[in-house]
C-alpha cells in the first residue's frame, strides 16, 4: 500500500509539473501570437512607419504647391500688380483673347 501511495504521489507531482510547464507554454505562444498580429504588433508597427514615409512626401509635395501659390498671391496685391500675372488671370477667368491669337491653358 506504501509503495503504491508513493507511486500515486510521484504521478501527481508530474502532472503538477506538467500542468505549470502547459501554462508557461500558453502564455508563451499567447504572446508570441499577439506581437506579431494585431493592433499594436510588429506589423501593425512597419505599416505605420509606411504610412509615415508616405505622408511626409504629400506634407513636401504640398508645401512645394503653398509657396508657389503664395508667391502667386504676392504678385497680385500689395501696392503693385504685376502686370503679367493679371493679364493671365483676366484671360483665364474671363476668357479674353485678342481676334488673331489662340489660348492654351495647361495644367
Amino acid at each position: 500500500m506504501i509503495r503504491f501511495m508513493k507511486r500515486v504521489g510521484r504521478i501527481s507531482r508530474s502532472l503538477a509539473q506538467a500542468w505549470i510547464t502547459g501554462v508557461w507554454f500558453f502564455l508563451v505562444a499567447y504572446f508570441a501570437v499577439h506581437a506579431f498580429q494585431g493592433d499594436s504588433s510588429l506589423s501593425a508597427l512597419k505599416a505605420l512607419e509606411r504610412q509615415h514615409q508616405r505622408l511626409q512626401v504629400e506634407a513636401a509635395e504640398t508645401r512645394v504647391l503653398r509657396s508657389t501659390l503664395e508667391r502667386r498671391i504676392l504678385k497680385l496685391s500689395g501696392t503693385m500688380v504685376d502686370p503679367d500675372m493679371l493679364e493671365e488671370q483676366v484671360r483665364n477667368r474671363l476668357g479674353f483673347t485678342h481676334p488673331d491669337e489662340i489660348v492654351l491653358f495647361l495644367q
